[in-house]
C-alpha cells in the first residue's frame, strides 16, 4: 500500500477538505488562456521578484468569557477578547522589518447597557453586536470579533500603502482579499480549501502542478468579485494538493495586470516558503507571516496576567 502523508499539522484544521463543498460562485475559466489549453504554467523568464513584499497578518485571542447583568435581572454572555494586525516588510536591503502594529482589546457584547472595562492591564473598550436568531449567541460574538480583526487588518494594509510602499512592491494579504482589493499591487494569499472552485475537466491540473508551477489565471465571482489562480509552493512530493495556495487580485484590474501578479507571484512565494522541520504548516506558512503572527502574539500581552486584571475588575463592579 502507497500513502502520503500531508505534512500540514492537523491540530489547526486541514490545509484540504477531505471532500471539498462544491462552490456556487461563478467561475470563467477564459481569462488567460481558452479552457481546453489550460495546463500547467511554468514561471516566465525575465520577470524577477519585487524590491520588497510587505506582509500583513493579524491575531486574536478570547481573553476571556463573561456575562453582563441586564436592567430586567437576567444576564448575556459577552467575550472579552485582545486583537492585533501589523506589516512585516521583506527587502532587499534591510532584511525583515516591522512596518507597524496594533493592538486592540474588546468586550464584545449584545447587551445594550454596557460600559468599557477597565483593567489594570488594559482597558478593553465595548464593542456592541446584534443577535440573530438563527445563530448562535457564542458564534455570534465569535463572528463579531473576527469582523473587528478585519477592520484592524484593513487599517494595517493601509498603513503599508501609506508612505512605506514603493512603486517596485508586492503587499501579500493573509487570508481572502475582500475588503482590500481597492489597494495597489495587492495580492491575497489563502493557505487552505474547502470549496471546488474550478469544473471537474479542470481540476487535476491542480494535483498536476509542480514546485514553482500554477494555475492560469480564473475569475471567481460571489459575493464579489477577484481573479484568482492556484500556485503550488516548494515542497515534498507526495499529497495531491501539498503546498497548494490560492492567490487573488482584484477584478478591477485590466486582465493583463492580473496576469503579470500571477507571474510576479510566482517568482517571489516560494522564496518565503517554509519548510517541515520548522513549521508545522509549511510550505503555506510563510516565514515573514509566522514571524509577523509570533510577534503580535507576544504584544497580545500575557493570557494569565490579563485574565487575572479581568477577574479583578469583576470583584471592584461587583463591591
Amino acid at each position: 500500500m502507497r500513502f502520503a502523508v500531508d505534512p500540514w499539522d492537523p491540530s489547526y484544521g486541514a490545509s484540504l477538505d477531505a471532500e471539498l463543498g462544491e462552490s456556487a460562485a461563478q467561475v470563467a475559466v477564459d481569462v488567460e488562456l481558452p479552457g481546453p489549453q489550460w495546463r500547467p504554467l511554468d514561471p516566465e523568464p525575465g520577470v524577477t521578484p519585487p524590491g520588497a513584499v510587505l506582509f500583513v497578518d493579524g491575531v486574536r485571542r478570547i481573553d476571556a468569557q463573561v456575562w453582563v447583568d441586564e436592567p430586567d435581572g437576567a444576564a448575556s454572555p459577552a467575550l472579552c477578547a485582545s486583537y492585533a494586525a501589523g506589516v512585516v516588510c521583506c527587502c532587499r536591503d534591510g532584511g525583515a522589518h516591522l512596518l507597524a502594529a496594533e493592538v486592540r482589546r474588546g468586550l464584545f457584547t449584545t447587551a445594550p447597557d454596557v460600559t468599557d472595562v477597565a483593567t489594570l492591564a488594559g482597558t478593553y473598550r465595548i464593542s456592541r453586536t446584534a443577535s440573530r436568531p438563527d445563530v448562535a449567541p457564542g458564534q455570534v460574538l465569535s463572528l463579531a470579533v473576527q469582523r473587528e480583526l478585519g477592520d484592524t487588518e484593513l487599517g494595517a494594509a493601509a498603513v503599508a500603502r501609506s508612505g512605506h510602499g514603493t512603486e517596485d512592491d508586492l503587499l501579500v494579504v493573509d487570508g481572502p482579499l475582500r475588503g482590500r482589493q481597492h489597494l495597489p499591487r495587492v495580492i491575497g494569499f489563502v493557505k487552505s480549501h474547502r470549496s471546488d472552485y474550478l469544473p471537474p475537466q479542470l481540476g487535476g491540473i491542480v494535483a498536476a502542478l509542480r514546485s514553482g508551477q500554477r494555475t492560469p489565471v480564473f475569475r471567481l465571482g460571489s459575493s464579489w468579485q477577484r481573479f484568482t489562480w492556484y500556485l503550488r509552493l516548494p515542497c515534498r512530493q507526495g499529497a495531491p494538493w501539498a503546498g497548494i495556495v490560492r492567490v487573488e487580485c482584484s477584478a478591477e484590474l485590466p486582465t493583463a495586470d492580473a496576469v503579470a501578479l500571477a507571474m510576479r507571484s510566482q517568482v517571489t512565494l516560494g522564496r518565503f516558503a517554509s519548510t517541515e522541520y520548522k513549521d508545522s504548516r509549511a510550505p503555506q506558512n510563510l516565514y515573514p507571516i509566522a514571524g509577523l503572527e509570533r510577534e503580535l502574539r507576544r504584544r497580545l500581552g500575557e493570557p494569565n496576567l490579563l485574565y487575572r486584571a479581568l477577574r479583578r475588575a469583576a470583584v471592584a463592579t461587583a463591591a
